[in-house]
């Protein structure tokens, strides 16, 4: 018969021991996740209030102007891609979790963790790629607008003078791209660390 340390002793020899460095690169991780969830969505929900701003006061003055609506259209898919990117920063949270965990069982692999990064970098390079366009777009047709305007327009034909309802669009498109910045970095930076252990 085993005494009681005998047997407290094979218990402990029983479940796998958690590597320190598994451990802190799990901690890294699921931190960097919630850091990165929180920021993208703080600056995500300015791109959305800016554009909201900018639709509120198109639609009171009742005027369409094309160049502005590629600008919107663009801010409006690099929101979606920023909602798919919080959804990849929460992964991020499991996956650290995961790898804390005291089961290596439970652990992902280090290709699937870097694929989940890579596919990370991806979406937040497409979200870049979108709102940089609906800047560039919506720059242009501020440009545009400014360098038409005739002294007296204000008075003549007062939709042909840039309006803070159409600067909330430029506002909207590089918030957009301010928040697909940080999902970038913070994934680049967290492959790194996979890659070093």
């Amino acid at each position: 018969m085993q005494t009681e340390s005998e047997m407290r002793s094979s218990k402990t020899l029983a479940q796998p021991s958690l590597a320190p460095e598994t451990r802190g690169i799990g901690n890294t991780i699921r931190l960097t996740g919630w850091i990165t969830f929180w920021l993208q969505l703080a600056i995500g929900v300015v791109s959305v209030f800016a554009l909201l701003f900018a639709l509120t006061g198109r639609g009171l003055v009742q005027q369409q102007n094309t160049g502005l609506g590629i600008g919107i259209f663009w801010a409006v898919c690099g929101i979606v891609v920023l909602l798919f990117s919080l959804y990849w920063d929460f992964r991020y949270t499991r996956i650290g979790k995961a790898l804390e965990n005291r089961n290596s069982a439970l652990h992902p692999s280090k290709p699937d963790t870097t694929g989940i990064l890579r596919l990370g970098i991806i979406i937040s390079l497409v979200g870049i790629l979108l709102t940089l366009l609906g800047a560039g777009s919506t720059v242009l047709v501020l440009v545009a607008k400014s360098i038409s305007q005739p002294p007296g327009v204000a008075i003549t034909d007062p939709y042909r003078i840039i309006r803070p309802m159409d600067v909330f669009v430029a506002v909207a498109d590089i918030t957009g791209i301010a928040a697909h910045y940080v999902g970038t970095v913070a994934s680049l930076w967290l492959l790194e660390r996979v890659h070093q252990h």
